[in-house]
């Protein structure tokens, strides 16, 4: 026995060094112009914004809502292991049609300030919000937080954490103001005219609406698809990421996933043994991952597609996306009648992104990301396969739908200096435990500061050290 395993560690050590990563040049990706012709004049002014949609939009919604066809009957004791439950969604579709307030909900999204500015031909939609500090405590530092969110999410995803990042905390000696944007071609940020637009050039866009709005240097934390642009935002700005948080850190490189193959083998080699189960066996995990991505293939192919198909219908719109926030919260939520949706959420907290959505058309301009970023185009550029050097926190919800171990996430994140495993979550962390996440992003910047003052001090003859009073006479 012992010699079949020698055979097979001494073969997976060869094959990692054979398809070890190669070092990648930093490319230079050119600022496009993404936007039509007319927005080549469009004026570079921040704006500000609030949502008002017309209520036309809304009669038209609710005569849909009326006029829905019969559903049909999902298969008996099946729960949403087909996907989402008929029987249960029909109960969604009435609450929206009259129990769900747009005006309230509309008011509430219009809480904190919102703003539109174009960079490269593109109307960007933000929130801007700015700490509240108490007159005692003027001296604390204000950090800036550009948070992203991923799909099928929004800015909704963030009403809750918001309020938890931007209220200064009696241990902490900071406290940050948050920029949320939407992402492009979702929600109320225009879509790109031509092809293109992936996750790389997107960390483009978010680098100059920093800029624009006075950061130079930023932190930058992000989810799904945030966590992505992230990660493009660590490697292609170092020098404009004061440290990047993710709750769905992954490294894709060849290596990474030859190494990952052999811990079905010696997993000892890949996984600490408490975290055995997140990872192995692999057959189930595989199999969990088979049958939550085929959206992704469709999305990856053909967006347009399937766009046009679920935004044509409320109904259609609302199935497709509340089916994400059953399984990808807790994949055990299937065999629930309800889906577990209320577990984490409110049914009008749901609605409000679906909402999101359907008021701007941009389901089929959202999920076009898909098809950039697995583009035979992107895939040759080898971006992802670049390492981020930035200080870099990885937060590991136990629910995630798919999950890296630290050894693995080591090996693209060059300076992690932290990586926690929370108790509960799954992956829509801000829209599920603000709490959590804001105390993660807390204790990581925290190290964060804490080690750049550190590096400053060594930089300045004496500083840090108590400078004596002059003798008082």
């Amino acid at each position: 026995m012992w010699k079949t395993t020698t055979v097979i560690l001494v073969l997976a050590i060869g094959l990692v060094l054979l398809f070890r990563n190669n070092p990648i040049d930093l490319p230079d990706l050119p600022e496009t112009f993404w936007g039509p012709e007319k927005n080549k004049v469009a004026s570079k002014e921040i704006r500000s914004f609030i949502i008002n949609t017309p209520k036309s939009v809304i009669d038209d919604l609710n005569e849909r809502l009326v006029k829905k066809r019969k559903l049909a009957e999902p298969l008996e004791d099946v729960a949403w292991t087909y996907g989402i439950s008929t029987t249960y969604l029909d109960n969604i579709l009435e609450h929206w049609r009259t129990k769900y307030n747009w005006t309230e909900r509309q008011a509430l999204l219009n809480k904190y300030p919102q703003y539109i500015t174009n960079i490269q031909g593109l109307d960007i939609h933000f929130y801007h919000v700015k700490p509240h500090i108490p007159s005692d405590r003027k001296n604390i530092k204000v950090l800036p937080l550009l948070i992203i969110h991923g799909w099928p999410g929004s800015v909704v995803e963030f009403q809750k954490i918001i309020p938890l990042l931007t209220t200064p905390r009696p241990d902490t000696d900071f406290v940050f103001e948050v920029i949320a944007p939407s992402l492009p071609g979702y929600g109320f940020s225009q879509p790109a005219v031509r092809p293109g637009l992936g996750p790389p050039q997107i960390s483009v866009i978010f680098k100059n609406l920093m800029l624009r709005l006075g950061f130079n240097k930023f932190y930058a934390q992000g989810g799904d698809w945030g966590s992505i642009i992230t990660s493009n935002l660590g490697s292609l700005f170092p020098d404009n990421i004061l440290g990047a948080h993710m709750n769905m850190c992954s490294s894709q490189s060849k290596s990474n996933m030859l190494r990952w193959l052999f811990g079905a083998l010696i997993p000892q080699l890949v996984v600490e043994n408490q975290y055995y189960s997140r990872m192995y066996p692999l057959s189930d995990h595989l199999s969990r991952l088979i049958e939550e991505t085929g959206y992704l293939h469709i999305q990856a192919t053909k967006p347009d597609t399937i766009g046009t198909a679920v935004a044509a219908s409320p109904v259609g719109l609302a199935g497709y996306i509340l089916e994400k926030f059953s399984t990808w919260t807790n994949n055990e939520y299937k065999s629930r009648p309800d889906g577990g949706l209320l577990e984490k959420f409110t049914l009008d907290e749901l609605l409000d992104n679906v909402m999101l959505y359907w008021i701007t058309n941009s389901l089929t301009t959202s999920v076009r990301i898909y098809a950039e970023q697995f583009s035979a185009r992107h895939r040759s550029s080898n971006i992802d396969e670049l390492p981020v050097h930035v200080p870099t926190a990885c937060a590991a919800f136990p629910h995630e739908l798919a999950y890296q171990s630290e050894s693995l996430v080591r090996d693209k994140f060059t300076n992690l200096i932290q990586f926690n495993h929370l108790p509960r979550g799954g992956h829509f962390a801000a829209f599920e435990e603000p709490g959590l996440l804001a105390d993660d992003i807390f204790e990581f910047v925290s190290k964060t500061e804490d080690i750049r003052k550190k590096a400053d001090n060594k930089d300045v003859p004496n500083a840090g050290k108590k400078i004596k009073e002059p003798t008082k006479i």
